[in-house]
């Protein structure tokens, strides 16, 4: 059960980064994807709020969600590497890594509005990406992490079709 105190009485503003917006063809997509369904969210809300009743929380929350996404498809930087004949880590690189005696995996470098580290989507800005940009198959890079330094052999690097 919920109460009232586990319910915020004040929209949640989404803040930018304020590192530039570069986005895949993909991640472009998903924010004009994003902003079209949040139209017609906000569209459906303001047509159901009674006349002279104040905005409720989530039709402000619509609100500010489409603004956030509308002010991103805006700044978006679309850097388009699909098919770049390079084994140079970019944005927009899949690269296959395998810790020094651990497992391989797998992620791709993407916008931060695209990133989904479960899904091995990195915000390029991220310490992994970072860690991974610039380098080649057979090169080995160093991460910090949770007080250690994990060493990542780079595998492969390629660009999507």
């Amino acid at each position: 059960m919920k109460n009232d105190a586990d319910t915020p009485e004040e929209p949640v503003k989404r803040q930018p980064s304020g590192r530039p917006n570069y986005v895949t063809p993909a991640g472009l997509a998903l924010l004009q994807a994003r902003a079209s369904e949040l139209a017609v969210l906000r569209a459906k809300l303001a047509a159901a709020k009674k006349p002279g009743e104040p905005a409720g929380l989530p039709l402000r929350q619509a609100e500010l969600d489409l603004l956030y996404f509308e002010n991103q498809i805006k700044k978006a930087i679309l850097v388009d590497n699909r098919g770049l004949a390079s084994d140079e880590a970019r944005f927009g690189a899949a690269v296959s890594v395998q810790e020094i005696g651990g497992v391989r995996r797998d992620y791709t470098i993407v916008g931060e509005d695209e990133a989904d580290p479960a899904a091995g989507k990195l915000n390029w800005a991220s310490p992994l990406a970072a860690a991974l940009l610039g380098a080649r198959p057979g090169a080995v890079v160093s991460l910090e992490r949770k007080n250690e330094t994990v060493k990542l052999e780079i595998i492969s690097v390629t660009y999507p079709k």
